[in-house]
């Protein structure tokens, strides 16, 4: 396992659209390793495989609980319920945070790391994660959606 560079406010492939993942290899499985790892070394909640440069629908998510991080390849967002403002941040932005408008519940499909269909219905701070990365997926950043005014930068502790 190896902690992989982010990449940074700026980059432009923070803007590109990640590809499907048409076959679960080793070269997958290592990359999926290496996410976990670097999302863990940076404190965060999720990463998109775009942030660590490559262009691949593969995303992880750990919200520090008992069930430790999840893997999700090719995830399409199949339905949404309602709307929540919430304080968003992202590794790609250090020390950048702001409002942004999310939906409250999300149905999600993806492939887990073993090549199995699955479905999660997710609520609160995972519907918010998974929101948050698959926009990653599609070229977008948090960025592109905060509410005027809200940005606040937090000064790193030393």
């Amino acid at each position: 396992m190896a902690i992989r560079n982010l990449r940074l406010e700026g980059d432009e492939i923070l803007k590109k659209k990640s590809r499907e993942v048409e076959v679960i290899d080793e070269k997958i499985q290592i990359l999926i390793d290496d996410m976990i790892e670097t999302m863990h070394k940076y404190n965060g909640v999720g990463l998109a495989a775009v942030q660590v440069g490559v262009l691949k629908r593969v995303i992880v998510i750990d919200l520090y609980d008992d069930n430790g991080p999840i893997v999700l390849i090719n995830p399409i967002i199949i339905k949404t319920k309602g709307e929540k403002e919430v304080d968003e941040g992202c590794l790609s932005f250090p020390n950048q945070f702001a409002k942004v408008i999310r939906p409250a519940e999300v149905v999600a499909e993806y492939t887990d790391r073993d090549g199995k269909r699955m479905r999660v219905k997710a609520k609160e701070l995972l519907a918010q994660a998974i929101s948050h990365e698959v926009d990653h997926l599609n070229g977008e950043v948090f960025m592109d959606k905060i509410i005027p005014g809200t940005l606040e930068y937090v000064e790193p502790e030393k």
